[in-house]
């Protein structure tokens, strides 16, 4: 049976008194892209760090490609490819000068290297910058320097934290895109604030909080988490005035909020209680009271959502432990 290419089991960092990671386990798949997300401070850069070698762990093991990183760690870096938020690079070296310095730590075989260095520029779009001083670049560029370095080796394990953090929509676009045609060879822990960068690039996601794993499925499994509660949207001509009183008021309803719109028109988000669909009774309502009718659909839970209720809850049910040991 194959290793996979990351193992996480039972991981923990504790700080003195301070606990960063608790019991974290999760595992990659070959030629999987795997989204890892937490708010700030739930101890992402933590485990990535541990992951690839930079930080040993308090309890637990981590394993990549079969290899347990504390004990084979230069082995493990071997077979990585890390991008940390925060790189550090030699700004009075040129793009290629750089890259061509890096491919040379890395032990890229010689007759390989000029290859491997024109495949990484070109995928990384740095062609047209390759003879500029990386001082000189914008935090973009040198973004995709970074980048492009992780790429020198041609590992099969990429580990990407916020890579498209300083970039443009364009080199946004094109990052991802990349990444996309990355994990058809390589498998990827992609670490990201921008939650519809999971929702498109992402086979499947963790999402890590306070320390602890809550949850680790497929964005569609976890949007249907939510989706048991039935959300319509309702868009009405004219102003709200007792509109949300009377919607309020039809059976089944458990919350309406009012959402932003512009001048001329309402528009509501109504919330169901469990197992009821609200939208013949919104219309019935809308006829009745002579509202024109501008939108009425049902809204689909997003990935931001999912991370949000699990994230709040999470919190909230610490509190009241929290202020019962105060």
């Amino acid at each position: 049976m194959m290793p996979r290419p990351i193992d996480v089991i039972n991981l923990s960092k504790r700080y003195d008194t301070v606990t960063a990671l608790s019991s974290v386990s999760f595992s990659v798949e070959p030629g999987e892209i795997m989204g890892f997300l937490g708010p700030n401070g739930a101890g992402k850069t933590t485990a990535l760090r541990i992951l690839t070698g930079m930080l040993s762990p308090t309890d637990g093991s981590v394993r990549i490609d079969g290899l347990e990183v504390t004990e084979q760690t230069l082995e493990v870096r071997r077979r990585i490819g890390y991008l940390p938020e925060h790189v550090a690079l030699y700004p009075e070296l040129r793009v290629e000068e750089y890259l061509a310095y890096r491919a040379t730590i890395k032990a890229v075989p010689r007759p390989a290297r000029r290859q491997r260095l024109t495949q990484a520029m070109e995928q990384c779009d740095l062609v047209d910058v390759r003879r500029r001083l990386v001082g000189q670049l914008s935090k973009g560029y040198r973004q995709r320097v970074a980048l492009a370095d992780c790429l020198l080796a041609q590992p099969k394990i990429l580990i990407l934290d916020e890579p498209t953090v300083g970039l443009d929509p364009h080199q946004i676009r094109q990052t991802r895109q990349l990444i996309t045609t990355l994990g058809q060879t390589a498998t990827i822990l992609l670490s990201t604030h921008i939650l519809p960068e999971v929702e498109m690039l992402c086979h499947r996601v963790t999402i890590i909080h306070q320390g602890r794993i809550v949850a680790v499925d497929t964005p569609d499994r976890l949007r249907q988490r939510l989706e048991g509660t039935q959300v319509v949207r309702a868009q009405f001509a004219g102003g709200p005035d007792g509109m949300e009183s009377a919607l309020q008021q039809l059976p089944g309803v458990a919350r309406v909020q009012l959402q932003p719109t512009t001048q001329g028109a309402a528009c509501f988000d109504v919330e169901a209680r469990p197992g009821v669909d609200l939208r013949e009774s919104i219309y019935r309502l809308a006829v009745e009271q002579r509202w024109v009718v501008l939108e009425l659909s049902q809204q689909r839970a997003s990935l931001e959502d999912v991370f949000i209720q699990l994230t709040t809850k999470e919190t909230d049910s610490a509190a009241p432990a929290a202020a019962a040991h105060a």
